[in-house]
Parts: C-alpha cells; sequence; structure tokens
C-alpha cells in the first residue's frame, strides 16, 4: 500500500476553502477523509480561516434563500431553505426532533413532514400570493425523529394561474414521500381567481 504525500498546510486550507465554497453542506468528517487529517485538524483550519461550522453555514445559505421567496414569511417555511431558484426549484432540509414524533412509536408524525413539502412548494411559486389548491400525496416509508429530511421542489407547470409543483422527500438517499400540487397564484390577497 502506497503512502499518501501530506500536503502542506496553507495548500490544505487553500483546499479546504475551495471545497467549502463549492458546497457548504460538506461535513468535517468528508473533509478530514478527502485530505487523510483528523476532524480536529480540520475543526483548526475551519477556525484560522474564519469558516463557520457546518450548521451555521446552512444557515447562512438558508438567510440567503429565504429573501428570494415571495409567497411566504422566511419564518413559514417549513425546515431550512438551502436552495432555490424561482419558478423553477428548490431545496429545503428539516431535522426531526422527538417532540414532532409520536411517543410511543418515535415516528414522525405526518402533518410535520406535509407542511414541509407543501411549505417548500409554495416557497418556490414566483408569486406574491398562493393557496393549495389540490394535493396528491404519499407516505413511502416511515420516518424516525431524528431523521434529516431533504425534501426537493420542482416546478413542471405553469397554466394560467396554476403552479404544478412535485416535491420529493429523502432520508439518506431513500425517498419517504412524494406530493403533487397544483398552488394557484391569486390576483392580490383579496381577490382569488378562479381556480
Amino acid at each position: 500500500m502506497a503512502l499518501q504525500k501530506r500536503i502542506s498546510k496553507v495548500d490544505r486550507q487553500e483546499g479546504l476553502r475551495d471545497l467549502i465554497k463549492s458546497d457548504p453542506f460538506v461535513t468535517d468528517e468528508e473533509l478530514a477523509e478527502k485530505f487523510h487529517v483528523s476532524i480536529q485538524t480540520i475543526r483548526l483550519d475551519r477556525l484560522e480561516l474564519g469558516i463557520p461550522e457546518l450548521r451555521e453555514r446552512v444557515k447562512q445559505v438558508a438567510e440567503n434563500n429565504y429573501q428570494k421567496v415571495r409567497s411566504l414569511g422566511g419564518n413559514e417555511i417549513v425546515g431550512e431553505l438551502i436552495d432555490l431558484k424561482l419558478g423553477e426549484r428548490g431545496i429545503s432540509l428539516l431535522e426531526t426532533t422527538s417532540s414532532m414524533a409520536f411517543s410511543k412509536t418515535n415516528i414522525v408524525r405526518g402533518h410535520h413532514i406535509f407542511s414541509q413539502a407543501e411549505s417548500l412548494a409554495m416557497a418556490v411559486i414566483d408569486a406574491e400570493v398562493a393557496l393549495t389548491g389540490v394535493s396528491n400525496i404519499k407516505y413511502l416509508s416511515p420516518v424516525t425523529a431524528g431523521d434529516k429530511l431533504v425534501a426537493k421542489a420542482e416546478v413542471v407547470r405553469v397554466r394560467g394561474n396554476s403552479h404544478f409543483v412535485h416535491v420529493k422527500i429523502n432520508v439518506n438517499s431513500m425517498q419517504v414521500f412524494r406530493g403533487k400540487f397544483i398552488l394557484v397564484a391569486l390576483k392580490d390577497k383579496k381577490g382569488v381567481e378562479e381556480i
């Protein structure tokens, strides 16, 4: 087995900065493996470079994306909005907790999962005011408290004031939920166009 040549601290930190810039969701563990150093070394490098930990980086990305949303207030989105291209697609992350689950089974209640999907679907719509007109949903697998839900929404069609949005939610790359939503953009906060 050939030994890995150690790279200099300067080169490692430069590589670390570039990797985190291209993928702000990379973990310290993944970075340590990539650079063949300990997790503590990565943490020290991040500290020296002024790069926040993963949780803080996710929050910063989410705050930038919340500003793009037109149809909801940032605090109305269930989960952290980590990517948004208005009128096209979006991604949110929800870390489930025991308070979201049934105490007897530790299974997350369905309304939390649905709320993440519906609020992401609304967030991707390029409209000031929108309502869910129709939803067709399917829970594919139970979610346990502690699981991280990654929701991806895609606007598949727009017809008049109706926006057709598909949302898939995964846990560890396994799909646990899918939803098809028809969201209706309103003329204003009082007047509803016909659905």
